[in-house]
């Protein structure tokens, strides 16, 4: 970071990446880290911590496993889009226990996992398996996980299992064909942000780590003008911190006041969704990722306009399925769209939300290059699961399953424009935005998934060895989902590891280049 020099940091001190060196341990922190600390050697059996995006958890999970007992065996899963059979085998690798040739069955991997903990425990050892973003492990997964409690002697636990993950994982454990886990949680805590009385010392923390040495100094104003933009979330903190530094790096200011900590926030918000970007000596690569930024927001902010024109939809509809006794034709058979009515609704989303517009080159004024008067859309299939549908950020069509009044031979396709905690919000035939249930998702999902994708000239594609602001905008998407990379706009052996593990993640080739499949899933996948 250009800054860094200028402050006198050894690093940039609100870098995203989570660096358990720079946490925090704000009254909620140290709360979480006790009761992960009391469950594990306690041999409690099974620990949840959840908590909203950004408040640490990560960071957290990292600052945990150097506080372990050092007979503390560990297991680390920080990649949750895995199968029921590819966890156990990553718990096998994670602990060291080799297998030997051949296939294996999963009583193969619990028979080999039993051995290795009961010789660990009497060594006088535990064994930890710590599940970061657990929110989006499967339900066949999480039961298997909870098979694991079996593995225990007469009076202890072998195993302690912490799942951490986003507030969503709550709901995930009251699933009644989760019940039997849900009841094996004995030690539970929910990770709040920092307090604004607390907000002066983060920041002092993380300055005095990166060896600021009291420089620069951030006003009252700035303070409150953080908290307002934050309300505590650890990483929007360190967003606009990072923002208002370069600011006062532009201007040759020691000081950062209320004004500059307002202007970073109106660079990071985007006014009306495509913000002017003020470029005050803005480094190399970060032009396109805050245009990426953007076009996000202006996505979410067309979907809230788009929902308040509609009308809004009776309580008696938000159950789309048919009863069993009425009569006649049912609403739901509105729902079912067929590929020319799908594909036609697909684009007129694009159209109103503003995607029309997300391929314009800008000029460092923020305004569109007149040159450039529509982006080139591409049609992106994939074979997606039900369970990953909640990662989904933008309007996707999926291939229904067993619809009502099938039209013959052809498929019939849900216009899903975007998903809910209790299921999805599908557009009909008529453009009406109709609610629909978990169920109902459920019993019609047919796996194809498809969605737009809008990009400059021809499709991307990168590879280890290249650098170019295109690599860093990889790498901040990377970040934001999860697999840390260190955002430098290099494609480097860290940034192919975690581009081969997002493409293994979700059944894409894996051969680590970032072609056009690999970014439209990167951007569907991000708000």
């Amino acid at each position: 970071m250009m800054y860094t020099a200028f402050f006198g940091f050894r690093e940039n001190p609100f870098n995203l990446t989570p660096d358990p060196k720079y946490l925090y341990l704000s009254r909620y922190h140290r709360e979480a880290l006790d009761h992960l600390l009391y469950g594990i050697n306690e041999r409690r059996g099974f620990i949840a911590i959840t908590g909203g995006v950004g408040t640490g958890k990560t960071t957290l999970c990292r600052a945990l496993l150097e506080r372990l007992d050092p007979n503390t065996k560990s297991a680390l899963i920080f990649s949750s889009f895995i199968s029921d059979m590819e966890i156990l085998k990553t718990i096998n690798q994670e602990f060291g226990i080799r297998m030997g040739p051949g296939e294996k069955t999963k009583k193969d991997y619990i028979d080999a996992l039993n051995e290795f903990l009961l010789d660990n425990f009497q060594r006088g050892g535990n064994a930890l398996l710590l599940i970061d973003e657990a929110q989006n492990l499967s339900h066949a997964v999480l039961e298997q996980i909870r098979m694991l409690s079996n593995l225990e002697t007469e009076k202890e636990k072998l195993i302690q299992v912490a799942l951490v993950g986003q507030s969503e994982l709550k709901g995930v454990l009251s699933s009644p064909s989760l019940r039997q886990l849900n009841e094996r949680i004995t030690v539970r805590y929910d990770l709040r942000p920092v307090d604004a009385a607390d907000l002066r010392r983060y920041v002092g923390h993380r300055l005095a780590v990166a060896g600021g040495g009291g420089v620069p100094n951030f006003t009252k104003g700035a303070f409150k003008e953080i908290y307002a933009y934050s309300r505590g979330n650890p990483r929007r903190i360190n967003a606009v911190c990072d923002r208002a530094l370069l600011i006062a790096y532009a201007r040759e200011k020691q000081t950062i006041t209320g004004d500059m900590v307002k202007e970073a926030v109106r660079d990071l918000s985007g006014d009306g969704g495509y913000g002017r970007i003020r470029d005050r000596q803005r480094p190399p690569g970060v032009g396109p990722l805050t245009l990426v930024l953007l076009l996000l927001l202006a996505v979410a902010a067309g979907l809230a306009a788009w929902s308040f024109r509609r009308n809004a939809v009776p309580p008696s509809e938000a159950v789309t399925e048919p009863a069993p006794n009425r009569p006649g034709p049912n609403k739901i058979e509105g729902l079912f769209l067929d590929e020319r009515a799908s594909v036609t609704r697909l684009f007129d989303l694009f159209r109103a939300y503003g995607h029309a517009r997300a391929g314009r080159r800008h000029g460092l004024d923020g305004s569109p290059d007149p040159g450039v008067d529509h982006p080139d859309l591409s049609l992106i299939s994939l074979n997606l699961p039900p369970e990953y549908g909640v990662l989904l950020k933008k309007p996707f069509r999926v291939v229904a399953t067993n619809p009502v009044s099938p039209s013959g031979p052809e498929p019939a396709y849900l216009l899903v424009t975007r998903m809910t905690d209790r299921g999805a919000v599908l557009m009909d035939r008529e453009g009406n935005l109709r609610p629909v249930k978990r169920g109902f998702i459920l019993r019609h999902w047919g796996m194809a998934v498809s969605f737009l994708y809008p990009h400059e000239g021809g499709a991307p594609r990168l590879a280890k060895g290249m650098a170019s602001p295109e690599v860093l905008r990889v790498q901040a998407l990377l970040n934001r989902l999860g697999y840390s990379v260190v955002e430098d706009g290099i494609f480097e052996e860290q940034t192919f590891r975690g581009v081969l593990r997002f493409q293994k993640d979700f059944g894409l080739d894996a051969d680590g280049i970032i072609g056009p499949r690999t970014m439209a899933l990167m951007y569907q996948m991000t708000e």
